[in-house]
């Protein structure tokens, strides 16, 4: 068996007359109606696929939502050998009208969970629609994005001799900065609060141009900032739960297990992964985000009625 084959998908949503309908699409080189979904292009990060597939096949503009179960399964590859393929789902919703269909799919169908279940070729696609009715039944289907961003790879303490605010960002680090901003695009993060150090607001300033977005920096995020007064750091994530936009904060290894801490205080105990979820955040906590990494709290409600219901870690590609 050679390599996996990674893939990454969507499942669209939308309520029609209060009632709950989901995307199929038709491939008529197979004569099969499944989910949205395509294999990865080299370097490309699982959300960014995930979007861009849905877009060639649907062509719809959707954002992330939460994950859903992902399906692996035996393709042959293209030299004819068996292969794994890995794909990973999302549940998304349009955030524009869609164009015309310019790919290998013929026809896209808004249908009920009960036909889109009768519709669906195989049997393994009923994974991703048995959990949106189940997010759904529990109100926890419509979510909103909080990242949690640490600043990518910047030139070492050791050969920096200024003021270690202004160290920046070394090449790979600039790299992963590019290409953050498919990644949070991909969830339609509009918000960005930054520690005011340069390697921070580096990270996230390719991202803030392309969404002709202010960057907003807060002192209680800077490692300094936080040595001085920890409980500044929670403050300000308290602010972006509360406010309830999607959003991104990026911060330093040593000031992101607080805010990881805070959002563990958020899950919520009902959602059926709660314990993945608190292993999650306490194994980021506890072991330190990758420089570069991006952790992704998908939250329903905001302020005190905000519970978290499904994490999700990025690291850089390697």
């Amino acid at each position: 068996m050679t390599a996996p084959i990674p893939a990454a998908g969507t499942i669209p949503w939308r309520r029609r007359r209060g009632q709950l309908e989901v995307a199929l699409v038709h491939r008529p080189k197979y004569d099969d109606w499944s989910w949205a979904k395509g294999k990865l292009d080299p370097g490309e990060e699982w959300p960014v696929a995930a979007v861009r597939e849905t877009h060639e096949e649907t062509a719809l503009a959707v954002g992330l939502g939460r994950p859903l179960p992902g399906a692996e399964y035996t393709v042959l590859d293209g030299a004819g050998q068996p292969a794994t393929k890995e794909v990973r789902y999302w549940a998304a919703e349009a955030t524009g009208p869609a164009g015309p269909l310019e790919n290998e799919v013929d026809e896209v169908r808004w249908l009920d969970v009960v036909a889109a279940s009768d519709r669906l070729d195989y049997a393994r696609d009923r994974d991703q629609l048995r959990a949106i009715v189940r997010a759904d039944n529990a109100g926890t289907l419509t979510t909103w994005p909080l990242a949690l961003v640490r600043h990518a790879r910047a030139v070492g303490r050791g050969s920096w001799h200024d003021d270690d605010q202004l160290r920046p960002l070394d090449a790979v680090g600039r790299a992963r900065a590019e290409a953050l901003s498919g990644l949070l695009a991909a969830y339609g993060i509009r918000r960005l609060v930054s520690s005011p150090s340069l390697r921070c607001t580096d990270t996230l300033r390719p991202y803030a141009a392309q969404l002709g977005a202010a960057l907003r920096t807060k002192d209680g995020l800077s490692e300094e900032g936080y040595a001085a007064e920890p409980a500044r750091a929670a403050r300000h994530l308290e602010r972006l739960v509360e406010r309830g936009t999607p959003a991104a904060l990026c911060s330093h290894g040593p000031v992101l297990p607080e805010l990881l801490t805070a959002l563990l205080a958020l899950v919520d105990p009902d959602e059926p992964d709660a314990e993945l979820v608190c292993n999650s955040l306490r194994a980021a906590a506890r072991d330190k985000m990758g420089k570069g990494e991006v952790l992704v709290a998908h939250l329903v409600g905001t302020g005190e009625q905000a519970r978290l219901v499904a994490v999700e870690r990025h690291l850089p590609p390697s």
